[in-house]
């Protein structure tokens, strides 16, 4: 099966969670039906879903999954919300920067608490509203594009690093829906990918979404994008992010700094594409973003293989901060955000 962006990364179907197995591309397309709690926390903390929007809707997914096995064990609401709230909690704690997770999470617990009816009333309605933050994520995504395909100039080669694409949200992406809908209205336009390291997923999924999509896309080592800005061959770059600080203070995937650098050395705009539910205003900057260390196995080896000397030390956190004043603009569903960041995020929320 071949991919579009019109395909759904997540899905709830027939009580359960589709999702696209993200783990198994670009060799294999195979979605999965998660159906439990622990089988959702599993699924965010192992990358079978992931990027922050995407993640999100897993949350909201998990929570109505959460209420759906306690519904059939609870008879009394308070204990079932109380171990409800637990096993939110539980989702939460499975990636521990993409604060989208918390914020799909924390709703849907919000939700269940208000619901006056039965028990079986607030499994409905958490159902109900994890398909509404689904459906919506999408729309968003439309609106970021476009708002985003206006700064970006005729015939530009765009860069990206990681994945903030469709696979990233429900459809469509976020830095690379902006791609998408710049690439409509001009065909001329290219992109650099960024590999990525080290779960490569620039290489395996931005470069497979794009070439899908007929993007002209070539991909680069992480190391090469200042070669290539100094050559005059990079016009922009846009990225994801998985969390905001109300300074606009950004966490995206780790290497995401040093592009910054870069591209505000050689006088390149850079752009970060992200819904408002991916801004923490609770966070004044990124010095208080948690940055997630991850299995040392995704720097020692590649495909299974050991590819260092057995007895080197390593640290992998996933994500790096790109402090605001590298930043040019934040790309929302509410349109482009500038500094200072502080002003137009509060205005954003208003």
């Amino acid at each position: 099966m071949s991919f579009n962006s019109k395909i759904k990364t997540i899905e709830w179907i027939d009580n359960s969670s589709r999702m696209i197995d993200q783990t198994l591309l670009p060799k294999e397309f195979k979605t999965v039906d998660i159906k439990t709690t622990e089988g959702m926390y599993k699924a965010i903390k192992d990358m079978i879903v992931r990027g922050a929007p995407a993640i999100g809707i897993a949350g909201a997914h998990g929570v109505a999954l959460a209420g759906i096995e306690l519904a059939k064990t609870e008879n009394d609401k308070e204990n079932f919300l109380n171990k409800l709230s637990q096993k939110a909690e539980y989702i939460k704690s499975s990636r521990p920067t993409a604060v989208n997770l918390m914020w799909a999470v924390d709703k849907q617990v919000k939700l269940a608490k208000e619901i006056q009816g039965s028990i079986d009333d607030i499994t409905n309605a958490l159902i109900e509203n994890g398909i509404k933050l689904e459906n919506e994520d999408i729309e968003i995504n439309k609106k970021m594009g476009d708002y985003g395909a206006q700064i970006v100039p005729k015939g530009a080669t765009i860069l990206t690093h990681c994945n903030a694409g469709a696979l990233a949200t429900v459809g469509y992406g976020t830095a690379l829906g902006v791609i998408r809908s710049a690439f409509a209205k001009d065909p001329s336009i290219k992109v650099f990918a960024d590999e990525t390291r080290p779960r490569q997923q620039g290489a395996r999924l931005t470069t497979w979404e794009l070439t899908q999509d007929g993007i002209p896309t070539t991909l680069i080592t992480d190391g090469m994008c200042s070669y290539f800005m100094s050559k005059g061959m990079i016009d922009l770059v846009v990225v994801g992010a998985d969390r905001i600080a109300a300074n606009g203070d950004t966490a995206n995937k780790i290497g995401t700094y040093t592009v910054a650098i870069a591209a505000k050395y050689h006088n390149i705009p850079f752009y970060i594409a992200a819904p408002l539910s991916t801004i923490d205003i609770s966070i004044k900057s990124g010095k208080e973003i948690p940055i997630e260390e991850r299995n040392h196995e995704e720097v020692t080896h590649i495909n299974g293989d050991w590819i260092c000397a057995k007895d080197v030390n390593i640290i992998n956190p996933g994500f790096d901060v790109t402090p605001n004043e590298l930043i040019t603009g934040i790309i929302t569903e509410k349109g482009i955000l500038k500094p200072n960041f502080v002003e137009s995020i509060k205005n954003a929320f208003m």
